[in-house]
């Protein structure tokens, strides 16, 4: 009997839980590929490695932007790839799987999602919303008549909804994320200090020293780069608040965001917020003092989830317990 998996396909990695086993899987969404025999030569970690550092004829590519698919084929050779490498079909059998994506998507979008998880290998495919989702997988009851609210930053979207009932009330999803971050800190570093730096290098100041708030200034990076005048290899020191300067238009807009969603919310579910907080997933809950920034602004707690990079995946594997159980009965 093949085993049941749940995909959480990220624009910046994808994770695969398998039933009664937990995660197996987490990789970046990145895929090697030789232009001249379009042969893919490398796919996930390897891959990502890669990323900035090929030459002309090897193209490290990401296939998945802004939440959804840009280029079929290679999300197509990635997922199969990444599900041979797990070894769960059974003999006659393709395994079930339950994929999730934004909130804001079109059904064409969608279609593509299912159709991608179709011809990597899987046999029925439920698609789920990404942040209830997470919000299962943050531990959130979502099945009670009660108002969750779940802030969910990815790599490529952002997206934010109110649940109640298991289904989502109201929602937004802004294509404002991790990737928008890294390209604000790469613009700023070049504004300020007239430096040209890769999106590894912007990935890394956001993950060592990457705050929002209140940022602690004595924190510092060596960054090296191109220096735009001389065009030779520098390096320079940035700070803590550097950074949260660099990303402060991105989390006001999510920050607005979240806003224009409870304004939204129907009052008896508002009151529950308020009583329970908004919980916050996906790598953007790892930016330092990101909690106080949207507790600050919104005047309602904010809680980060245990694992918040974890989080969709693990709500997969709950969903497909229930979905299991109801095929049961």
């Amino acid at each position: 009997m093949a085993k049941d998996i749940g995909i959480d396909l990220g624009t910046a990695n994808v994770l695969i839980n398998v039933m009664d086993k937990g995660i197996v899987l987490n990789e970046p969404s990145v895929v090697a590929i030789d232009t001249k025999t379009k042969k893919v030569l490398a796919v996930g970690s390897e891959a990502y490695s890669m990323v900035g550092r090929t030459p002309g004829n090897i193209l490290a590519v990401r296939p998945l932007k802004d939440g959804v698919i840009a280029d079929f084929d290679m999300t197509e050779a990635m997922l199969a790839y990444f599900i041979n490498k797990l070894n769960v079909k059974g003999f006659l059998s393709k395994p079930n799987i339950l994929i999730c994506c934004p909130t804001n998507i079109t059904s064409i979008e969608q279609k593509a999602i299912v159709e991608a998880a179709e011809k990597s290998g899987g046999g029925k495919v439920f698609l789920e919303f990404e942040p209830k989702v997470a919000a299962v997988g943050a531990g959130m009851d979502i099945f009670q008549p009660r108002g969750n609210m779940v802030i969910d930053i990815g790599g490529g979207t952002s997206d934010i909804a109110v649940l109640s009932m298991g289904e989502v009330v109201t929602s937004r999803s802004l294509r404002l994320a991790g990737d928008r971050m890294n390209a604000e800190i790469a613009a700023y570093v070049k504004r300020k200090h007239n430096l040209l730096i890769g999106e590894h290098t912007a990935e890394t100041i956001k993950l060592k020293i990457g705050s929002v708030w209140h940022a602690d200034a004595s924190e510092q990076l060596e960054v090296r780069g191109r220096d735009i005048v001389g065009g030779l290899p520098v390096s320079i020191t940035i700070g803590a608040d550097e950074v949260e300067l660099a990303l402060h238009e991105t989390m006001m807009a999510i920050v607005a965001a979240a806003k224009e969603v409870l304004e939204v919310t129907p009052p008896e579910l508002a009151g529950d917020i308020i009583d329970r907080g908004i919980m916050l997933t996906g790598g953007g809950a790892l930016l330092r003092n990101i909690a106080n920034l949207f507790s600050e602004h919104l005047k309602v707690p904010v809680v980060l989830a245990e694992k918040p990079l974890d989080a969709v995946a693990l709500g997969t594997g709950v969903l497909l317990e229930n979905i299991a159980q109801k095929r049961a009965h």
